[in-house]
């Protein structure tokens, strides 16, 4: 499993009231008045959407430490309590196709916030544009 993978993972499957999953909106309507009541048609299974951004805020609340993981993916990983090393961000570039230089760890710092925002919303996730530009 890769490192995006984990983020995703821990982001995903955070057990929280804070991410609650969608519910399909045939469900949530109530039948006309008068209406026969029929048997429920086999819907497709809604696929939920996560709020990155409640998830986050959330697990912050719950850190003593104060990491700005709006902004580092530093703080970010050690929000979620991965092995943020410049060894491991190496590795994360590499997963997300990085073509800059890896050496210069301010640019690519940067470019990998932005892009774990970007493939978290990709992948079903609701992420504010502030954290993908």
């Amino acid at each position: 499993m890769g490192i995006f993978s984990n983020i995703y993972n821990k982001i995903f499957h955070h057990s929280s009231d804070a991410a609650p999953a969608a519910t399909p909106a045939a469900a949530t309507e109530a039948p006309a008045a008068g209406a026969p009541a029929a048997a429920p048609a086999a819907a497709p299974a809604a696929v939920p959407v996560v709020d990155v951004e409640v998830v986050l805020v959330d697990l912050a609340s719950k850190n003593a430490e104060k990491l700005n993981w709006r902004t580092s993916i530093v703080d970010l990983m050690k929000l979620l309590q991965l092995d943020s090393s410049l060894a491991a961000r190496k590795e994360l570039a590499q997963e997300l196709h990085f073509t800059g230089d890896t050496n210069d760890s301010a640019s690519m710092n940067i470019w990998l916030h932005r892009q774990v925002m970007i493939k978290l919303a990709e992948n079903g996730g609701k992420v504010p544009e502030e954290l993908k530009n």
